[in-house]
């Protein structure tokens, strides 16, 4: 759904009207387009940690001129601290210095990187003190942040020098377009050498829940990096499901995710169709809302089946020993922002997103184990047909409280699985991101 306030700001009089009255001002967000560069300008580079040589190389291959000092006029497509030197929070001193003189330098849809060190792998407790401390400036910097500029923190543990690549290309993109004040753990890893055009070469994928909006869009998004996409949904959405396969050039899985024997028929499929399976998107969900006084059993109960149940019977198969899961399997889970922050009227809803929150944490090293990832997504209001029939004043609410002042599209959800899903990405694991232009709700 065209959000038109958004459309009338960007007009001459709406300019006008918006400055005048301190209105929202949502400027369109540069996403990501097959051939682009990944950075339209230079990159500004400081810190002095254990990152930085690593982080300029990467920069280098892909194209990006890398600044050492600020240079008088220029505005930088991408700023980027070295955070994992400081070891004491009169260190932090060094963040200030750096960003104090080169924030207002931040181009349109610019992107702001701390690099840091995971606090709670740190034995000193003055250096972990320091590295949490890292949180609140990210978010902070988030959310002053204008004109569609972004702001992460990544946790790279020691080790991890050589496990970035997959997560900085994501951030510093028009991948990451509606993800800020996001909080991203990297491990030490031995990812492969991939093709970043198409990462997804040669891989299989299951995307459930497939057939419009989100789902679609993953399915398309996979399919763009390479991947063979089985689209799976139930029998009632077959024909759309069918249009989604077909457009991809992918084939299409009718099934009842919470049917009993679904686990078995999903491993069948993948072990006599493909020869396995390299990655899940668990997608698929429904919503059910009354407040918790008013809702019926029924309503709870298959709530609970669709969004979360599912997901843990499925997973147990992927994670068990009799698994289609090939070697570095990828598991990715839809929650929501409801799971973070509650909402009015979705009580059994927000209890299954918190679950799979909880389900990602508990099983992300067991996935290790198995040298498979498991991660989640959180969207926040993404502009779909289920939101357009939102009511006005609720609808706008949702668009305009984060920092960019806008809803999301499906595409943004789909980029940030495509990043956790890429091969390249082994070292990430058990993280929860939210794709929400940073909420003003929750965490």
């Amino acid at each position: 759904m065209a959000d038109r306030y958004q459309q009338f700001t960007q007009s001459s009089l709406g300019r006008q009207v918006t400055k005048r009255l301190g209105l929202p001002d949502p400027t369109p967000l540069r996403r990501y387009q097959p051939g682009e560069p990944l950075l339209t300008g230079p990159v500004l580079l400081g810190g002095n940690g254990r990152l930085v040589d690593a982080v300029g190389n990467l920069l280098r291959e892909i194209g990006a001129p890398v600044h050492k000092e600020p240079a008088t006029g220029e505005r930088y497509s991408g700023l980027v601290f070295d955070a994992t030197g400081i070891d004491g929070s009169e260190q932090l001193h060094a963040l200030y210095e750096f960003f104090s003189a080169s924030i207002k330098q931040i181009d349109r849809c610019g992107r702001l990187v701390v690099l840091g060190t995971p606090p709670e792998s740190l034995s000193d407790p003055r250096a972990a003190t320091a590295q949490r401390a890292l949180e609140g400036f990210t978010r902070t910097a988030g959310k002053e942040l204008k004109r569609g500029a972004t702001a992460q923190l990544v946790y790279a543990a020691e080790g991890a020098e050589g496990s970035l690549d997959s997560t900085l290309r994501f951030l510093l993109s028009g991948k990451s377009a509606y993800v800020s004040g996001q909080v991203v753990r990297v491990g030490a890893s031995s990812a492969p050498e991939v093709d970043w055009e198409k990462p997804l070469n040669g891989k299989v994928a299951l995307v459930t829940g497939a057939s419009r909006g989100i789902g679609a869009a993953i399915a398309q998004t996979l399919a763009r990096d390479g991947a063979h996409v089985v689209c799976l949904d139930v029998p009632a959405q077959g024909g759309e499901l069918a249009q989604v396969a077909n457009e991809i050039g992918g084939s299409a899985l009718q099934l009842d995710i919470t049917a009993e024997d679904a686990p078995n028929k999903i491993t069948e499929h993948f072990r006599e169709r493909h020869g396995g399976l390299d990655v899940v998107v668990h997608n698929a969900g429904i919503t059910r809302d009354k407040t918790i006084g008013r809702i019926s059993a029924a309503q709870w109960d298959s709530v609970i089946a669709v969004n979360l149940a599912s997901q843990e019977r499925i997973d147990a198969k992927l994670l068990g020993e009799d698994s289609p899961l090939n070697p570095g399997g990828r598991i990715v889970c839809v929650s929501s922002m409801s799971g973070i922050a509650g909402n009015v009227g979705q009580g059994n809803y927000a209890t299954s997103k918190a679950g799979v929150i909880g389900h990602v944490q508990s099983h992300a090293p067991l996935a290790a184990e198995k040298g498979a990832t498991i991660n989640a997504v959180a969207p926040g209001f993404i502009e779909t047909k289920m939101t357009a029939t939102i009511p006005l004043f609720v609808r706008e609410a949702g668009r305009r409280m984060n920092s960019m002042s806008q809803g999301g599209l499906p595409i943004d959800v789909a980029e940030t699985i495509a990043w956790y899903a890429s091969p390249a990405s082994a070292g990430v694991n058990g993280n929860v991101v939210r794709v929400c232009g940073q909420s003003l709700l929750g965490a």
